[in-house]
């Protein structure tokens, strides 16, 4: 048995000691009620409750539990069900005259005890505990009956005046006991076997959302990390878009000015000059990367305006005339298609700005009921897309993913001389 199987056991153990003792005290009240004197009632409620107090002080006592090992719960059940069974057939001869002073009155006496140990029966060993539980209290009330009070009777020998303490039962008697014991036992099956097959579903259900669970956990596992991938990818692409540019360009800058140096001093500085101006142009564009990574446009303006600011920041920047055409409103859009929406757009715009010398930018964003579009185009120097797919151009594999990442389709057209449009095409983003 598991540690929470075992844990599940002793509070239903516990539980079922209060409600036999509380079940004691409702039927206490019932009893005086019923007859005037309870005093003949006392050898009942005394022996019932030390048998609950026992069975309380074992549930609550972990001692037993750990000495026993496996013996705890059938020990637990025949103390709950045997004790009440004989002790009342024991003392149904000695209880006064009334409505459940006799066979019949005893057996619904005894009746919500057993219910309760019939239910821990089938909790923990399902239908065929229960079947062993409905046979074996018929069989042990049918013993005591016919086995255990006449020999009490024959060991006991009445004192002369006083009533005999356990007296033989009639054959008529026999039978009535006998009539109870298969009525309770078909009562007992029947609804052992409900039990029994609602805690099966239960525990298959338990088992399922185990299962769910585990696949919840494994899925939000992967999940988190394809999230770490595309940050790093995200973060790989706005270095690429800063540092990288900046740095080759002062690189290529400080190996001219160095070859210039011994020969013409003047360019020399001049190309100083202009190595210092990429640093500064390159320190402000990390910064404004930076700044974008820790608060993205999109979380303060949402994806038009982001677009719209984007577009114009980068065309004041760069002198460009700007062709701005986005739709008034936009439908709901998941998270990660408004992330790689703008995030294209961006660097398609930075594209332009950085290397592509044009003076006219446009970007549009087209939305329909299949598809959603956005579009960069620029006049610029264009270039060699083939050649520039197959040399990995990190730029333009950066797009390619992200497109990817929403089912989308990314389309690149240019040629020398004749600009460069970057088409983006998310089928069912709406």
């Amino acid at each position: 048995m598991n540690l929470r199987a075992e844990t599940d056991i002793v509070r239903l153990l516990r539980a079922a000691a209060w409600m036999w003792l509380g079940y004691l005290l409702a039927l206490l009240l019932i009893d005086r009620w019923l007859y005037p004197r309870l005093d003949l009632l006392l050898v009942y409620y005394f022996l019932n409750g030390c048998a609950a107090l026992l069975f309380l002080l074992l549930a609550y006592w972990d001692g037993p539990r750990r000495w026993l090992g496996v013996a705890y719960l059938p020990l637990m059940l025949l103390l709950l069900s045997a004790l009440p069974l004989v002790g009342n057939h024991l003392l149904l001869p000695r209880l006064p005259p009334g409505p459940l002073s006799n066979a019949e009155g005893m057996a619904l006496r005894q009746l919500p005890v057993l219910f309760i140990a019939l239910v821990i029966t089938a909790w923990q060993y399902r239908l065929a505990g229960v079947l062993l539980f409905s046979g074996a209290t018929a069989l042990l009330e049918l013993l005591t009956v016919v086995l255990l009070v006449p020999l009490m009777h024959f060991l006991l020998v009445p004192r002369p005046g006083l009533p005999q303490p356990f007296a033989p039962v009639p054959l008529q008697g026999i039978n009535v006991f006998l009539i109870l014991a298969v009525v309770r036992t078909i009562s007992f099956v029947a609804v052992g076997v409900f039990v029994s097959q609602l805690i099966e579903r239960l525990h298959q259900q338990q088992k399922s959302l185990q299962e769910a669970n585990a696949r919840l956990t494994h899925y939000a596992s992967t999940l988190e990390s394809l999230t770490i991938s595309r940050e790093r990818n995200r973060l790989a692409h706005e270095l690429h878009d800063t540092l990288a540019h900046s740095l080759t360009a002062i690189s290529v800058q400080l190996e001219t000015a160095r070859a210039y140096w011994n020969k013409n001093r003047v360019k020399a500085r001049e190309l100083m000059e202009q190595a210092l101006a990429a640093t500064r142009s390159g320190l402000e564009e990390t910064r404004r990367a930076l700044k974008a990574l820790r608060a993205s446009p999109l979380e303060e303006l949402g994806l038009l305006l982001a677009l719209r600011q984007l577009a114009e920041s980068a065309a004041a920047r760069a002198g460009l005339d700007l062709e701005l055409a986005l739709p008034d409103r936009l439908p709901a859009l998941s998270p990660d298609v408004e992330q790689a929406i703008y995030r294209i757009a961006q660097e398609a715009v930075e594209n332009v700005v950085l290397h592509a010398r044009a003076r006219r930018l446009t970007l549009r964003l087209e939305q329909s009921e299949q598809a959603i579009r956005l579009s960069v185009q620029d006049d610029g120097l264009g270039f060699d897309a083939a050649a520039a797919e197959k040399s990995g151009r990190f730029g333009l594999v950066g797009m390619r993913e992200r497109a990817r990442l929403v089912g989308g389709e990314l389309h690149i057209v240019s040629g020398r001389g004749q600009g460069t449009t970057i088409l983006l095409t998310i089928g069912a983003a709406l």
